[in-house]
């Protein structure tokens, strides 16, 4: 059976099932394995999935959208904020909350679908509280991403993806990592991604409500700063670039 039909069994629509594989296998084929096929493993142990979920655009207004969950996978409310945002772009900039938005998956995989429909993006996304301080107490922040597109003339947009775990949950829930090895990264200087993590949870928590969500910022860009850096960096691997 392949993916699209592990989908269908799940109760998910055609349509649905191919936005959700199309991400699992992009992530796969980026090497982010933690969330690409085995996440159709975790959804199918889901003793709640509602794959008949839609999510609802509930205020729009010119520099602002707020959407509801509603029951549906996070991976498919991203799915039609970034449609929503590529058909109906802003003037200049957008802010967009998600509320209910659970799982999100790679968040680097949204912010390049509006790059690459010329928008500019910043993306972010709480998870269940799984880092502590680095001086230990109970977990209080998620791994919460940060993700950064930005389109170029080239073809080619940058696209910067950093959660602030030293591993994800993805990891240990593919068995690649132990639950222990899921603290802040940085070391002895843990403590700055910890500060992010922290300050990703309250933002998004201030405008998207206790339960994991997301905070998108859209905008038109007015230059095109990417040929340039590449250009500095002389053939070196930028974030994004496979």
């Amino acid at each position: 059976m392949n993916v699209h039909e592990r989908l269908r069994a799940l109760g998910f629509s055609k349509a649905d099932a191919a936005t959700l594989a199309d991400h699992f296998l992009d992530a796969d084929q980026r090497g982010k394995v933690s969330h690409g096929l085995s996440r159709v493993d975790w959804l199918e142990g889901l003793p709640e999935l509602d794959s008949t979920g839609r999510p609802e655009r509930v205020v729009s207004e010119p520099g602002y959208e707020r959407w509801e969950g509603r029951g549906a996978v996070g991976y498919l409310t991203l799915a039609a904020i970034c449609d929503s945002q590529l058909a109906d772009p802003p003037s200049h900039a957008r802010v967009v909350v998600a509320s209910r938005c659970f799982p999100t998956g790679v968040l680097g995989y949204w912010v390049r679908r509006l790059a690459d429909g010329g928008l500019a993006a910043a993306l972010t996304a709480t998870s269940p509280a799984r880092l502590a301080s680095p001086e230990g107490g109970r977990p209080l922040a998620g791994t919460n991403p940060i993700a950064i597109g930005v389109p170029s003339s080239d073809g080619r947009p940058l696209v910067a993806d950093v959660s602030m775990g030293r591993v994800t949950h993805g990891d240990v829930l593919k068995g690649d990592a132990a639950p222990e090895e899921l603290i802040p990264f940085g070391g002895d200087r843990a403590y700055k991604a910890f500060a992010l993590a922290v300050g990703v949870q309250m933002l998004v928590g201030a405008l998207a409500g206790e339960e994991p969500g997301a905070v998108l910022i859209v905008a038109r860009p007015e230059f095109d700063p990417v040929p340039g850096l590449r250009a500095l960096a002389a053939g070196a691997r930028l974030p994004g670039d496979r």
